[in-house]
């Protein structure tokens, strides 16, 4: 598996690239900003993205769903309850004095135990809402992406609109934690 991580876009979100190694297909999860670098780290190892995952709908993770599904043809992917704000985003980025373009519509939702395949590399979606209604985590054999639920030393944020503090310590405790 080919595993890269960029810090894209004004708000300095992680966007991640996970790569076949043998197929070279690709899903590039939260596009937050930085086209041109994503697509760059894309080429640089012949990667060809067929899928686009947001984690959730802030524009911070979702910023570049339009320029990269434009280049790629990649399949956008999002839980339902996040999906209204991706088509929205010009709005809440203009709200932190940014130029955001609104996101394409998903192509597909995500759901809790969905399983996403690109070449041998398999991603379980569990449903880890808290930071927002459709937060999602992403786990592979090998690691999770958990996009603002958890980092390092503390937890996402749970005072925006549809945040839930409490939500989100039950599904970092019970769906998270639990991961061998």
């Amino acid at each position: 598996m080919i595993l890269k991580m960029l810090v894209v876009g004004p708000i300095q979100a992680n966007c991640y690239i996970l790569g076949c190694e043998r197929t070279k297909e690709a899903a590039v999860i939260d596009p937050g900003g930085d086209p041109d670098k994503i697509l760059l780290a894309l080429a640089k190892d012949n990667l060809r993205c067929v899928y686009i995952i947001n984690t959730h709908g802030h524009f911070d993770h979702a910023a570049d769903n339009k320029r990269l599904k434009q280049v790629t043809g990649a399949e956008l992917l999002i839980h339902r309850a996040d999906a209204p704000m991706i088509l929205q985003q010009s709005s809440s980025g203009g709200m932190w004095g940014m130029k955001v373009d609104d996101s394409p519509p998903p192509d597909r939702y995500l759901e809790e135990g969905d399983v996403i395949t690109f070449g041998d590399i398999s991603l379980k979606v569990l449903h880890t809402p808290g930071h927002s209604p459709g937060s999602i985590s992403l786990v592979t054999d090998q690691i999770v992406i958990v996009g603002d639920t958890l980092f390092a030393g503390s937890i996402g944020r749970t005072d925006f609109p549809g945040g839930d503090y409490d939500g989100l310590i039950r599904n970092v405790r019970e769906k998270i934690f639990t991961l061998g």
